[in-house]
């Protein structure tokens, strides 16, 4: 995201919104960018920093040349902090050394942006000693705190910050625009219903594990229609030595999932909201063994494995356990 036309299509509301304040020169000290991942809250915040920075901006759009938008680009300038989680949460400490930098005077104006990724990973301490920072504001200091979950986020953190929803980004939209980046069809609906985030989607495409997912899916869901009293032997021979990290397992669940829910559309006859494209032949046969009604209950089965998948039950029993449901 360059520019500000840009947040035009992908979020015309924030932009436009964070486009007046600083061609209108009113800069709040404190913004909640709340969304999902993938929505463009990192890259929005750093074009508004680049605006905010940016000595050689028309209106609200920064020049992309000058020392100050190159070294918010490589994450040097001096008078941009960013704060992300240290392990598994932001510590008190973080907040402490923030608050200690913002006693110095700006190296290169007086003003000094900071952006927090993921603000509802603060830890209570962390978040109390935020929000006594936020208390105090300095007309030359902006806050930007970026979330997922914007309802774990103090409420008197949010009622110190101008709150601003990101929206999902179009399904279709992130398709079409992989298909204009040489992705095919059938890779393109499928990463596009995993991710809203360009980005991660290209990566995925040009990934050979991620290149075996979709294949694997299929081999399952062909072993138990098929082969049914072969399912548990599938798991552990095919399913577990490819799906070695929890966060892989999510992913292949995810792939399970809208297998399930092409299924589910099959019978509601909504052709256009199918993913798997290519196997209209394999999910015909298919239905002939899950009904509408059992295909929904699938997709409880896939859901509660992958709420396992997260509480750390062993993934061997999470899997083993699904596939005996899934068979019935």
């Amino acid at each position: 995201m360059e520019s500000w036309k840009e947040t035009k299509e992908l979020q015309p509301l924030v932009g436009q919104m964070l486009k007046n304040s600083i061609t209108k020169q009113r800069i709040s000290h404190a913004y909640l960018f709340q969304g999902d991942r993938g929505t463009g809250k990192r890259e929005l915040s750093i074009l508004f920093a680049k605006s905010i920075f940016c000595q050689h901006r028309t209106g609200a759009e920064p020049c992309l040349d000058c020392r100050d938008c190159h070294r918010i680009d490589t994450g040097n300038h001096p008078d941009l902090h960013w704060i992300e989680p240290d392990g598994q949460s932001i510590k008190k400490e973080q907040i402490l050394h923030l608050q200690k930098e913002f006693t110095y005077t700006g190296l290169e104006s007086n003003r000094k942006v900071y952006i927090i990724v993921d603000a509802d990973r603060m830890t209570v301490n962390a978040s109390n000693r935020l929000l006594k920072f936020l208390e105090e504001p300095s007309q030359q200091t902006t806050a930007m705190l970026l979330t997922e979950n914007g309802q774990s986020i103090l409420d008197t953190i949010r009622s110190r910050c101008q709150v601003l929803a990101f929206q999902p980004l179009s399904l279709h939209r992130i398709e079409k625009k992989l298909q204009d980046e040489g992705v095919s069809e059938s890779n393109a609906r499928l990463l596009a219903s995993l991710t809203n985030n360009l980005n991660e989607a290209l990566a995925m495409n040009h990934d050979e594990w991620f290149a075996n997912v979709r294949k694997i899916v299929i081999q399952l869901i062909e072993v138990l229609q098929n082969k049914p009293n072969e399912g548990l032997l599938f798991v552990n021979t095919q399913w577990m030595p490819h799906f070695k990290e929890r966060e892989q397992i999510q992913r292949g669940l995810d792939v399970l999932m809208l297998w399930y829910q092409d299924l589910v559309n099959h019978y509601l006859d909504r052709e256009e909201a199918m993913v798997f494209i290519k196997e209209r032949e394999k999910r015909e046969q298919a239905a002939m063994r899950w009904s509408r009604q059992s295909s929904a209950q699938c997709l409880s089965f896939i859901l509660e494995a992958k709420r396992k998948i997260n509480q750390n039950v062993h993934p061997t029993l999470v899997m083993e356990q699904l596939t005996l449901q899934l068979q019935r």
